[in-house]
């Protein structure tokens, strides 16, 4: 996403911080402190930004969007809080093996072109025992859960009308089976994985 696009995206998760928040609540008594953290899309960066202000922790986001790489600098800078928002492909990252503690990749998966490189990025950027968590739509998810979900993200109606034509028409179709993300990650070189349904989505969790 570029330009307007990515602005209206930003508005409209901006909507639903309370995630990032409880998200980032979740998962910070997990990481100890110095922990070096990577978000693969982070977006306008809310996550990250809500982790960094939880502990002493080098947090770095890694999106292909130039336009998110800019908004997330800027409200990283406003909230008074370091996070490095770098430019790059997730199939082709800009760092070196064994650099991260811990990663995470939430709502942007499907999105990848190269699903199978962007994972075995993932692995390979992950220190040895280090984890990845990838939060992201099932395949499988009913309309009728998607709607219910959609209602409760506090969007006008306008918004809310084309967020679930989103879903109907483009996300779910890019979106994979359980059963293909279990057969990608085999190809990944993580030494475990684990997929729990979780809602309209899936939680996977990874190991190196």
């Amino acid at each position: 996403m570029e330009g307007i696009v990515a602005k209206w995206y930003t508005a409209n998760t901006g909507k639903s911080y309370d995630e990032f928040t409880k998200l980032a609540q979740r998962l910070a008594p997990q990481l100890p402190r110095g922990s070096v953290v990577l978000e693969v899309a982070p977006g306008p960066g809310y996550f990250c930004i809500e982790l960094a202000k939880l502990g002493q922790y080098a947090i770095t986001g890694l999106d292909i969007s130039h336009t998110f790489v800019e908004i997330a600098s800027q409200k990283a800078a406003a909230a008074g809080v370091r996070v490095d928002f770098r430019q790059g492909s997730a199939s082709s990252m800009p760092f070196a093996d064994n650099t991260f503690d811990f990663l995470l990749c939430r709502a942007a998966f499907k999105n990848f072109a190269q699903p199978v490189g962007a994972l075995q990025e993932m692995c390979r950027v992950l220190k040895p025992g280090g984890r990845g968590l990838i939060i992201d739509l099932r395949k499988d998810a009913s309309m009728e859960s998607i709607n219910h979900e959609v209602e409760g993200m506090g969007l006008g109606a306008i918004n809310k009308a084309l967020t679930k034509l989103a879903f109907r028409t483009m996300l779910l179709k890019s979106a994979y089976t359980k059963e293909q993300f279990r057969y990608m990650l085999s190809q990944a070189g993580f030494r475990s994985f684990d997929i729990r349904e979780d809602g309209i989505g899936f939680e996977i969790s990874t190991t190196k």
